[in-house]
Parts: structure tokens; sequence; C-alpha cells
């Protein structure tokens, strides 16, 4: 940048945050249907208890519970209390807690019974006239994917999101089974809301590290000169699990690696790594900067697949000392299943910034460690010295450490004084998970500011099944090895072929 029109440090980092300020908060209704699930008890509830600690939410505020079964609002209340004393990442405070249980109520919902809706349109009503709200409605749909079309139906045919503030729908995965039924869902929830109302929720874009992501060249310009196609050899992610299937059958065998983690987790991840910050830091410029990267990702296609993905599925093995069966020997799971619990593929982002650079993405479950990564390879250009090792010198690594622990590493090369050999060395960093807010407390507060940042665009969701939709073919057509890997294993050994044939590893 031209040294006269660069700006000053003030007005950089107006400009990062020009984005947080134009957000405000107003007071609104929490609508929760499926508030007696898992979901809500494990991150929703305490989510909220955690931003009401830290004075991040509404002054006023009306949640509602949806469930199938009946429970006084007491009841429900302690149920509410109890996912806080068990999962909240902060201990539960005596000083407000009544307050904030107070602001919850209940109401028996069937999704499929228009008196239902009408007992909720009364209720809303009610909270809103008693708390002095305006007509500001947040939807969040934890519910099971069938019945997503048939709440936001009923939702418009009763008029309960017809309001006279603003109304916002979040919907958690999957959206869509392939392309055709995400078209047709987004095509259903336009009927009762505009694209811009709806927040579709990946808690990977929730994660302090991945929205770290976004900023980290803009606020740190010493890697501005690493993070370009000169320098970088290749790009790794990964996110991989030591569990298996557990009680999911029914849902995992039916969706697989595939589709629970590569066209939504692990390509939020690819297009988070390779977005390059705008001159303006805006949600719409950022979205359109992800879509630009989607449309610029590489199609592979049926005659090319094998050479770049790799499917697997976990036999029986040890996980920690402790065996475990393999996937078909799993409650729920058919003995001749051809699920793939394991994904891995090259792949290539044809434009400018990162054109002829590998991404590698990996997943998997039952895998030896849980761990989710990524790792930028620098290229290796050092000559071969006597102070170098036998095998050479290691390749630079910036790595990006998600879950379970977060943290930035840098890789380096040390001379050690007693050999006088260089060898690999981590600067690290590593945040404190104990204070870090966790990814629901993060989307719960952007969408309650109406700051769709951190949200999948719809495009992005459209343009991710339009990549796999070929994958999925295959796979339905057995056209693609299936690698069986042990238990507890790195995965198939094909997924490191994957990399061989490049003259790379794994990280």
């Amino acid at each position: 940048m031209d040294e006269l029109t660069a700006p000053t440090e003030p007005e950089a980092k107006n400009q990062l945050f020009d984005l947080q300020e134009e957000w405000t908060m107003q007071d609104m209704t929490f609508i929760l249907f499926g508030a007696t699930g898992d979901l809500a008890k494990r991150k929703l509830f305490p989510a909220l208890y955690n931003l009401f600690l830290d004075g991040k939410l509404p002054d006023s505020i009306s949640v509602i519970g949806l469930g199938r079964n009946y429970f006084p609002d007491d009841i429900f209340q302690s149920k509410v209390e109890s996912a806080l004393r068990e999962y909240s990442r902060r201990a539960v405070q005596t000083n407000g807690l009544n307050d904030f249980l107070a602001k919850f109520r209940y109401c028996k919902f069937d999704a499929a019974d228009n008196d239902s809706y009408q007992n909720l349109h009364e209720l809303i009503h009610d909270r809103e006239i008693e708390l002095n709200i305006p007509q500001n409605r947040l939807f969040y749909l934890s519910v099971a994917p069938q019945l997503v079309e048939v709440i936001t139906s009923g939702l418009n045919k009763s008029g309960i999101n017809q309001t006279t503030g603003w109304k916002r729908l979040i919907v958690e995965k999957p959206f869509g089974n392939d392309l055709k039924t995400a078209r047709q869902l987004n095509e259903r929830l336009n009927n009762a809301f505009n694209d811009e109302e709806i927040y579709r929720i990946d808690h990977y874009l929730g994660k302090p590290m991945v929205q770290n992501l976004e900023s980290f060249e803009f606020a740190n310009p010493i890697f501005g000169s690493l993070l370009d196609r000169k320098r970088i050899s290749n790009i790794q992610i990964t996110a991989c699990e030591t569990v298996g299937v557990e009680t999911r059958a029914d849902y995992y065998d039916q969706a697989g690696a595939i589709r629970d983690m590569v066209q939504n987790h692990l390509l939020q991840l690819v297009m988070m790594t390779a977005l390059h910050l705008p001159e303006k830091m805006t949600a719409k410029e950022i979205q359109k900067q992800k879509i630009t990267i989607m449309e610029s990702l590489r199609p592979i296609y049926k005659d090319k697949m094998e050479q770049n993905v790799v499917r697997g599925q976990y036999e029986a093995g040890e996980i920690f000392d402790t065996p475990v069966v393999g996937y078909k020997e799993e409650p729920g799971v058919a003995a001749s299943s051809m699920n793939d619990t394991y994904f891995a593929a090259r792949l290539f982002i044809d434009n400018p910034s990162w054109s002829g650079i590998p991404f590698y993405i990996r997943t998997g479950k039952r895998m030896a460690i849980k761990s989710t990564k990524i790792v930028i390879e620098f290229k290796n250009k050092v000559k071969q010295t006597d102070a170098l090792p036998a095998d050479g010198i290691t390749p630079n690594l910036l790595i990006f450490e998600i879950n379970p622990n977060e943290g930035i590493s840098l890789m380096v090369n040390m001379k050690n004084p007693s050999s006088k050999q260089f060898e690999p060395t981590y600067i690290s960093f590593s945040t404190n998970s104990e204070v870090q807010p966790e990814a629901y407390e993060l989307l719960l507060f952007d969408a309650i500011r109406g700051n769709a940042t951190f949200f999948a665009h719809w495009k992005e969701v459209e343009l991710s099944w339009q990549w796999i939709q070929p994958l999925l073919e295959a796979f339905q057509e057995n056209t693609l090895p299936l690698h069986p890997y042990p238990a507890g294993s790195n995965g198939p050994e094909a997924a490191n072929q994957l990399l061989q044939v490049d003259q790379f590893k794994w990280w």
C-alpha cells in the first residue's frame, strides 16, 4: 500500500472493528424449539447464562422453551438450573440466578397441531406486554430435520413470524441431505423468512480460533508476507475424533463423514483459511469473499476421484488401550453398511491467491487422538549442509489448534548447541479454555445483535452441496473404494499416499 494512503494505527483499528459497531442489542423474545433436548441442556442454556453473567443479554428478554411434554414453569426453570450446574463453563452464582431463571417460560408444543401455535402466540404476546418488549423475535430450531419445514410453515400460517419488529431464524444442521433437498428446504424457509433473517448455524464458526482466522493477517502484518502462494507449499485441515458413532446410528449411517463433517464444517474451515481480509470488513464483504472461494474450488469429477478422495470405515481396535468394536458391530448399524466414517481429499482453489497450492482435508471417527487443527506448511528451500540432519531440515509450520485446545504455534529450526544440528522447535501460544467463551455463546450473542458474519450464507451452503454432489453419487454407486482402518489408528494408508505422491506427509 502506498505510504500516503496507508491507514494510521487508530484508523486501522477502527476499520477492524467497524463491523462490530454496527450491531445493537434490543429487547426481544427468544423462542427455543427443542428446549428439552440435549443441545439445549448442554450448550444453549449454559451459553445464555454466561452471556447473562457478562452483561451480554438485552435488558429485557423473554425466553420461551418448547417441548412435547408438559412442565409447569417452575419445573422447567429447575431443569434449566440443573443444566447450568452440570454444563456451564463457570460455576453457578447464587447472586442473580433467580433473575436469570425468571426469564424462562415453558409451552407444551406439537409441531403438527394448530392449537399449539395459537397457544405459543398468546404466550409470546402476553410476555411482550408484561415486560414491555417490542415484537423482536428470535426463533431457534433445535429439532429433528424433518420438523424444520413443518415449524416454519406453522409460524407463517399462525402469524407468529409476522412482527412489527425484527425476526430471525436460527437453523441447526443438517441443512438438506444433498443439493436438491437443500434447495428445496431453502425455498420453503424463504416463504416465512428472507435470506437476511435466516442464520444457518455451524458451531465450528463460533470457535474463537476460527473467528481469529478472519483478522489474523490484518492484525499481524508480520505474517502478511508469509501467507502467500510464493511461500506456502500446502495446507492441511484435520478434524478427527476418538469417539465412534455412539447413539447416533440412525442419523450417522445415513449421513456418513461426508455429510456430517465435510459439507459443512471442513469446507467452512477451508473458506476461513483461504479468506483474505477485504478492505472494508463488513459481513457482506466477508460473505462475498467466502462465496468467491467456493466458486473457485476445483470440482472433483468421477474419473479423477480415486486420485483425490479417500473414504474409510473403522474396524475393531483399541482407543487408549481399551478394545472397541468396528463400525458394523455398533448398535443400529447394518452388518452390510458401506457408510464412510473417514474422509480425506486433495483440493485446489483456482484463484490468484491460492493457485497451485493443495489443500488437504481429513476427518474421521475412532482416530488415535481428538484434534481439529489447520497446518500451513511453508516451502523448504534450504540447501544441504553438515549442520542439517541426515533426512533434511523440517519445513516451517504455522499451526492453528482449534480443538480440544486452542492456540497458535510456529515451528522453526534451532541449532542444538551440543550436537550442532538443527532441530525443530515450537514457539507456541495457547489460550485458557476456562475463560474463553464457548462457540454457542459467541454465536448466540451475534444472532441476538443481528450479526450474521459467522453464520453460513445460503450461497455458501449451496456451493458446498454442489461441490459435494458428485462425491455423494460416487459413494452411492460404490465406485470409490471403502478402505478399512483399525480404531485407534490415524486412518487408512491410502490417505497417507494421497500426500506422498506430492512428496508431503500429514502433520
